[in-house]
């Protein structure tokens, strides 16, 4: 069993608020969202394990049990090439949940035109397999969004 962490404070949305067809249809696999803070702050590792993917606007972490959690920072985030995010560790290393791994500030990702919903998804996993998925409300980083069985 998984317990999945907000890698940022905000108010949950559910994937269905994310402004993108791919993540709210859950076409990358079932999670939630959350409208993040404005301003200047760090994107957390949801979950501990081993950073498999890290790019600036996005990362994936690995956990012991072959979890894969995807954090999407923003929607067309990729756009800005990297461009207004701080990359806090790096492709390969060992996390703990709660570590920062990305330094962002959603309120520039906003005023440059872009949504800075952030999308937390189950890579691989069924519908069924998430319980206790954090939809709506507000949420505090490093909080439980959903628990992964």
């Amino acid at each position: 069993m998984t317990r999945v962490l907000s890698p940022v404070g905000g108010r949950a949305v559910g994937l269905a608020g994310v402004p993108d067809p791919v993540f709210a249809q859950a076409m990358v696999g079932p999670g939630t969202a959350i409208d993040p803070e404005r301003g200047p702050g760090q994107a957390l590792s949801p979950v501990d394990g081993k950073i498999v993917k890290l790019h600036p606007h996005a990362f994936v972490v690995v956990d012991a049990e072959g979890h894969g959690v995807l954090v999407h920072l923003g929607v067309d985030t990729v756009q800005l090439k990297g461009a207004g995010f701080q990359l806090l560790a790096a492709e390969g290393d060992q996390v703990v949940a709660g570590q920062p791994l990305v330094g962002w500030n959603p309120a520039e990702i906003e005023a440059g035109g872009r949504s800075p919903v952030t999308a937390v998804v189950a890579l691989d996993a069924g519908a069924d397999a998430l319980s206790q998925v954090v939809e709506s409300g507000a949420v505090e980083r490093g909080a439980e969004l959903f628990v992964w069985s």
